[in-house]
């Protein structure tokens, strides 16, 4: 097993196709496909399946794949450290569907001002937040626990050996475009809410209120909406008047102006955090990303 064939394997992963994998790394795909064969005869297990749809990783794959990225990374670190290359920077974070999370990496890219770096930033469901930081395929995740799923998510990070440090509180806000009818309240109750569709980020195979993405997602809503992408979101909020229920930090610089967060009258404490590996330590671009998000707190 050589560092070659732990790049070749990660590089496939995350491109999601041999083809597209061997493009990235500038060899032909019968060698790319042959190196992998290779390594997978040497570990005994399949990494990937093979069809006519393409690849997909094998839960075997996926464990292998953590421990892969993890000694690529430590590889990294030893060739900045004490062979003086200037190799590219890397940092990738995965999040729930937070526009302020987005923004503090635009900010961090932006304070740290390198010639050369690799960066990913995953906007995704939590469950696979969860699975991005235990697999390594993120440094970092950004989530909220409450009250109501905190016994669950403490659990699932337990048992993938994960940690969550918590960044600040916040209440629960309703948030609708500026033209909805409610837009101008001061506070909005439930009542007021049930002649309007409920907007609440689809959560696949793990669906479960534990690992909703929005406050009360236990209660009983008489119009809801799943929907998998925040610009989906926006537009049904302008189409249909619809809600979601979230931390009322918004970013104007990347949602636009034409939106508003309002209190909602029967709140829920939220608290936003990261999760990273436990006993982990995090990486310099990392602690600044933290701090980014640290400021929307005192922003509160």
């Amino acid at each position: 097993m050589t560092l070659q064939q732990l790049k070749y394997a990660i590089a496939i992963a995350d491109s999601g196709s041999m083809n597209e994998a061997a493009k990235r790394l500038f060899i032909s795909q019968p060698s790319l496909s042959g190196t992998i064969r290779e390594l997978e005869s040497e570990l005994e297990l399949d990494i990937f399946l093979r069809s006519n749809r393409g690849i997909t990783i094998t839960p075997e794959g996926e464990e292998f794949l953590g421990y892969a990225r993890q000694v690529c990374q430590q590889y990294s670190l030893l060739e900045d450290r004490y062979t003086g290359k200037q190799s590219k920077k890397h940092f990738s974070v995965s999040m729930q569907h937070y526009s302020f999370a987005v923004k503090a990496f635009v900010e961090t890219v932006k304070q740290e001002g390198m010639e050369e770096y690799e960066f990913a930033v995953h906007e995704t469901r939590t469950h696979e937040v969860i699975d991005n930081v235990k697999n390594f395929k993120s440094e970092l995740g950004v989530i909220y626990i409450s009250d109501f799923n905190r016994q669950v998510i403490s659990k699932l990070l337990n048992e993938n050996s994960l940690e969550f440090t918590p960044l600040f509180d916040c209440d629960t806000y309703v948030y609708l475009w500026s033209g909805h009818p409610l837009a101008g309240k001061e506070k909005i109750t439930f009542d007021e809410l049930q002649d309007y569709p409920c907007l609440a980020f689809e959560q696949g195979k793990n669906n479960s209120f534990y690992l909703a993405e929005e406050v009360k997602s236990a209660c009983e809503y008489k119009r809801i909406i799943r929907a998998n992408d925040r610009a989906t979101m926006l537009n049904l909020m302008i189409g249909l008047n619809g809600y979601t229920l979230c931390s009322g930090i918004i970013c104007a610089e990347l949602n636009g102006s034409d939106y508003c967060a309002v209190p909602l009258a029967e709140s829920e404490k939220m608290t936003i955090g990261y999760i990273k590996r436990k006993g982990s330590s995090l990486s310099p671009i990392a602690a600044i990303y933290v701090n980014e998000l640290k400021a929307y707190g005192k922003a509160l």
